[in-house]
């Protein structure tokens, strides 16, 4: 699949960029790991802001001693920040692909169906904090609780699966990373590799060799087929010599995007994007050990910046946190006062009080912070505010203080899909011709809720009582 490029550099790449910088910080990776270390994997996975709904307990009562006790000892060795780092993701934004149901570890039984360690994100409309939750599932399509039933695809997707790449939240494992994660090439794809992971895949489903798919996009897939080793003993493939019909070729085994798939990290380290050493520290050591990438010497951090310096009446006055707040430290408290109840009474502002006004609706930090607030970093954003305004600031009108309400709303949502109090988008059974649980409302004209997704002036236009009844005003 081709990508686009801006400015060289391929779109992919700049969101992933974009995902490496805000989507897992380093307070993050460092509770995560102290908590791990510490054996509190439950204590790990709730640093990483992973929901815990498995019981060990109901496990070992249900399933036996022995497959309790596989599963706490992958529960200690699971690195939830890591596998937080390695989740998929979708365009544009980064944020993890919703709806989704990973398959981390598989545990066969004799005369049952295999039981499955899974990773589950929320559905688009309630994934506010990016949050993910691990679970059990039964191959026969029961759950070991309740909970995850009303989750829309709760059974683990073939294409987007971890139990065959242990490395990729394994903690003891992560040294494979770089023997399993180069394609050899300047291409996103991992040519070089498929056959060696199509070979673990056909074993995994209990077939020695055979036919298999790589999607190469969304209507574009290359059926392959895995032949005999060849003379050093490796395995080769080759394009299927007969055309099958779709349904056989839907039912083959898929190379999973973790195999097909270049490690993002290495086109990053290797595009310049991105310095090792801010990769995640098991990623960067595994890479660094089997000389995938070089190490450098860290760059020194940056020293505080001065204040904020502004024109004023002919002059150049500084802005600065003094007691908390931003403040003009250039001007007297006296006139400050009098400045103020000037502009409340309708009079112009000086230009640095006019400054701080913007700081505080529309600051230049506020792509960070909505970056942060999009992956769910809430404490990283409002570090970020009150580095900008201080601690004690209080948030005007803008689009600032929107961005926070909105996060802050949209965990509402989330709060109610993990209940299972709502199951679907509030606004879907209303689009059907009934409310969310499939029943009640029955108006043709009935207008689905406003969401808290909308741009704010939208939002202002659809729930004024005066807008004008034959479309938007521009």
């Amino acid at each position: 699949m081709a990508h686009h490029f801006a400015n060289g550099i391929p779109t992919h790449l700049l969101m992933w960029q974009r995902v490496r910088e805000y989507a897992v910080p380093l307070s993050m990776i460092e509770t995560a790991t102290a908590r791990r270390a510490a054996g509190d994997w439950a204590g790990a996975c709730a640093a990483a802001r992973i929901d815990v709904d498995l019981d060990l307990r109901a496990v070992r009562d249900r399933h036996g001693t022995d497959l309790a006790t596989r599963l706490r000892a992958d529960l200690r060795r699971l690195a939830p920040d890591l596998l937080r780092w390695h989740m998929p993701r979708i365009a544009p934004d980064g944020w993890l692909r919703p709806g989704l149901t990973l398959s981390l570890a598989r545990y066969r039984r004799s005369g049952a169906g295999s039981l499955h360690l899974v990773v589950r994100t929320p559905p688009a409309w309630a994934d506010a904090g990016q949050r993910m939750s691990l679970s059990l599932w039964q191959e026969s399509g029961n759950s070991l609780r309740g909970r995850p039933g009303h989750h829309p695809h709760p059974h683990p997707d073939r294409r987007f699966r971890l139990d065959l790449h242990r490395h990729l939240w394994d903690a003891g494992r992560s040294g494979e990373l770089a023997r399993r994660c180069d394609g050899g090439s300047d291409s996103s794809w991992a040519v070089v590799r498929w056959a060696a992971e199509a070979e673990t895949l056909l074993r995994a489903e209990g077939r020695p060799r055979g036919a298999f798919t790589v999607r190469l996009g969304a209507r574009s897939r290359a059926v392959l087929e895995l032949v005999a080793p060849d003379d050093s003993h490796a395995p080769t493939f080759r394009p299927l010599r007969e055309a099958l019909p779709p349904q056989e070729v839907a039912a083959l085994p898929v190379l999973p995007e973790a195999a097909a798939r270049v490690l993002p990290d290495l086109e990053l380290v290797r595009a310049g994007l991105v310095a090792v050493e801010r990769l995640h520290p098991l990623v960067a050591a595994a890479l660094t050990a089997c000389g995938s990438v070089a190490a450098h010497d860290s760059e020194p951090a940056a020293a505080p910046g001065d204040p904020h310096r502004v024109e004023c009446r002919g002059e150049v006055h500084r802005i600065a946190l003094r007691g908390g707040v931003l403040t003009a430290i250039d001007h007297d408290p006296a006139q400050l006062r009098r400045e103020e109840l000037l502009v409340a009474l309708g009079g112009p502002g000086l230009p640095c009080l006019r400054a701080i006004d913007t700081a505080h609706r529309n600051p230049e930090a506020l792509p960070a912070v909505r970056e942060r607030l999009g992956h769910g970093d809430v404490a990283g954003a409002l570090a970020v505010v009150e580095g900008l305004l201080g601690p004690a600031a209080v948030l005007r009108d803008g689009p600032l203080r929107e961005e926070l309400e909105s996060a802050a709303a949209r965990r509402i949502d989330h709060g109610l899909f993990r209940s299972g109090l709502v199951t679907t988008h509030p606004a879907a059974g209303a689009a059907a011709g009934g409310d969310a649980a499939g029943a009640g409302r029955t108006e043709p004209a009935h207008r689905p809720r406003i969401d808290r997704r909308m741009p704010h002036a939208m939002r202002l236009k659809r729930s004024s009582r005066g807008r004008p009844r034959t479309g938007l005003a521009g």
